[in-house]
């Protein structure tokens, strides 16, 4: 069962309410703008947790970005490797 909904009146830009109507598709511009807003406020709420860590823990270094994207990219690399040799 979904949430329950509520009616708004929303102002924004023509052109950008032009694009998300266009893109909408079947859900519709009601439900095309929810998942925007959705996706804004995950992100509100990751940066509140990463401001929390860095406070906590100081800020992460260029260095280990980068050592997590070699990780990562090392990870998906086997993993594509690995899916290969299964076939």
């Amino acid at each position: 069962m979904s949430e329950p909904t509520g009616k708004y009146s929303i102002t924004m830009p023509r052109d950008i309410a032009e694009a998300a109507k266009a893109r909408s598709g079947p859900s519709g511009l009601s439900a095309y703008v929810a998942a925007a807003v959705a996706r804004q406020i995950e992100r509100d709420n990751l940066n509140e947790l990463i401001q929390v860590a860095e406070a906590e823990h100081g800020p992460v270094t260029n260095e280990e970005i980068q050592t997590l994207r070699d990780q990562l990219h090392q990870a998906r690399s086997e993993q594509t490797q690995n899916g290969s040799n299964a076939a």
